[in-house]
């Protein structure tokens, strides 16, 4: 019986410390998301589900072109997925379906042209511009009354699609 009941303890133990590790590995290193609307689509799809890494911007500043999850700027709460368009210190404007940089015209990560001119915002230093790849359909910088994501409202970058399909976000 003193077996047993040692067994028993030794596995609670085992189990109980792959609990701490996993919440704190969700809590620190990863999370884990489902894309709930279409405006990221085609790069991510509705439904999708992605990792997110909570570490890559330790070391390294977020990049124009990062996929990155952060929270929502108008409710400090809502966890939303897009694209880093517009860097601390930038002045960004929309125009004719173009988005410009200080006055130079950027690559699009898309072949998605917008309707609706925007700006031109300064954007202030350890913030961001976002925008969602499907232009047209997404409820982002271009729309919030706050304009700007905050370095420290940054969640993570999403690195990757996990399901329906593996592939890399780029």
């Amino acid at each position: 019986m003193k077996k047993v009941i040692r067994g028993v303890y030794e596995w609670s133990k085992m189990i109980l410390f792959a609990l701490v590790v996993a919440f704190w590995l969700k809590n620190n290193v990863v999370a884990s998301a489902l894309v709930p609307t279409g405006s990221m689509e085609q790069t991510v799809m509705t439904g999708s589900r992605i990792v997110i890494n909570r570490l890559a911007y330790m070391y390294d500043v977020p990049q124009r072109g990062d996929i990155v999850s952060f929270y929502y700027p108008d409710d400090g709460e809502t966890m939303y997925l897009k694209r880093i368009i517009g860097l601390p210190g930038e002045t960004i404007e929309g125009i004719d379906g173009e988005v410009y940089i200080d006055g130079k015209v950027i690559p699009d990560y898309t072949n998605i042209k917008f309707y609706e001119d925007f700006g031109p915002y300064q954007i202030p230093e350890d913030s961001y511009f976002m925008m969602g790849d499907n232009r047209n359909s997404s409820w982002d910088s271009r729309y919030w009354m706050n304009k700007f994501v905050a370095r420290g409202d940054l969640i993570g970058k999403a690195e990757f699609e996990y399901y329906p399909e593996m592939k890399l976000l780029k």
